[in-house]
C-alpha cells in the first residue's frame, strides 16, 4: 500500500469556526499546537466550512505560529456552492468548472496563507462534472505547484475512475463509522485496496454520541465491556474499530477540543482483537453476520 505522507489520524477543522465552537485565533493556535505535539500534523479543510470563513480563521492562527509549513499538511476541498451571507448563490449546487476550481484554490491559498495545498479533494460528485475539464484543471494546478496531490470525497469507485483514468488521484474521503459501514460492502474500500491507496474517513464517531436508538443501545453494551478490557474510553474504541481495517483508513476526527485530540491519538495504541471487532459489528447490525 502506498502510504501517504500524512499523520495516521487527520485533524478536521469543520467545527472550529462558526459552524461549531466559534473558536478565537488563540483557541485555534492551541488546537494546532497540541495536534503537532501529538504528531498529528495533517489538517483537513473545505472552502465552505463556516460559510467560507473557517479557512481564514485557521490561516490567521497558523501564520502567527513558529511552525515550518513543510512539517504539516493541508487538505482542502472545493466544488460545493452553498447560499450564505458570504456567497451570492441562489441554490445549493456543485460546480467543477475550470474557472470555479481555480478560483476556489486561489481563495483557499489566500485564506490559509500558504503557497500550496498538499491535497485538493473534489467535495462531492456532481451529475454535471466533466472529467476532461477537471483533469485539465488539475494539470494546471500541479504545473503551477499550487497543489501537490489530488483526490475526491464521497465518490463511488466508478466516479473515482472517471477522474483517475486520465489523471492520478490518491484518495477518496468517505463516511465511515461503526454506525455507517456501507464502505465495507459497497466496493469503496475494496477499490482503494485494489488501487493500493489509502482512503480517508469522515464522521468517524457516527451518530453514537448524538442520537438515541436501539442500535446505539446495543453498541453501548458491548462498548462497556471493551472499555474495561482495553482501559479505554468509548470514543477511543470506536476509532480503533476503523483503524483495524486492512485498507489503512486515515480517520478525520472532527473535534474542537484539545483533550479529545490527545485521547484520539491514544487510540493508535489499541489493537482490537478479532472477536471484539466482530462483537461491535454484530451490535451495530443487531444480529450475527451471515
Amino acid at each position: 500500500m502506498k502510504t501517504m505522507n500524512f499523520s495516521p489520524i487527520i485533524i478536521g477543522t469543520m467545527r472550529w469556526g462558526i459552524w461549531g465552537a466559534n473558536h478565537s485565533i488563540k483557541d485555534v493556535q492551541k488546537l494546532i499546537e497540541v495536534s503537532i505535539q501529538e504528531n498529528l500534523t495533517t489538517f483537513d479543510h473545505a472552502d465552505i466550512y463556516g460559510d467560507y470563513t473557517t479557512e481564514k480563521l485557521f490561516g490567521d492562527a497558523f501564520s502567527k505560529m513558529n511552525v515550518n509549513r513543510e512539517d504539516v499538511q493541508f487538505i482542502s476541498k472545493c466544488g460545493i456552492e452553498i447560499p450564505c451571507s458570504n456567497r451570492n448563490y441562489s441554490v445549493k449546487s456543485y460546480n467543477y468548472s475550470k474557472e470555479h476550481i481555480l478560483t476556489s484554490v486561489e481563495k483557499s491559498l489566500e485564506n490559509l496563507q500558504t503557497d500550496y495545498l498538499d491535497v485538493l479533494l473534489l467535495h462531492r460528485p456532481s451529475p454535471l462534472m466533466n472529467p476532461s475539464e477537471i483533469t485539465e484543471t488539475f494539470g494546471i494546478l500541479r504545473e503551477q505547484k499550487k497543489v501537490r496531490h489530488f483526490g475526491v470525497s464521497n465518490f463511488s469507485p466508478s466516479q473515482f475512475e472517471l477522474i483517475n483514468d486520465a489523471f492520478p488521484i490518491i484518495t477518496n474521503q468517505v463516511e465511515i463509522s461503526l454506525n455507517h459501514t456501507d464502505a465495507f460492502y459497497d466496493g469503496t474500500l475494496d477499490h482503494m485496496m485494489l488501487k493500493n491507496l489509502q482512503p480517508m474517513a469522515w464522521s468517524v464517531m457516527g451518530n453514537y454520541f448524538t442520537e438515541k436508538s436501539e442500535e446505539n443501545e446495543r453498541i453501548k453494551k458491548v462498548l462497556e465491556n471493551l472499555c474495561q478490557k482495553y482501559n479505554a474510553e468509548e470514543n477511543q474504541i470506536l476509532l480503533a474499530f476503523i483503524l483495524k481495517h486492512p485498507a489503512g483508513i486515515l480517520p478525520v476526527i472532527g473535534t474542537s477540543r484539545v483533550e479529545n485530540i490527545i485521547k484520539f491519538r491514544e487510540s493508535l495504541n489499541i489493537n482490537l482483537e478479532h472477536q471484539d471487532w466482530f462483537k461491535l459489528l454484530q451490535a451495530k447490525n443487531g444480529n450475527e453476520i451471515k
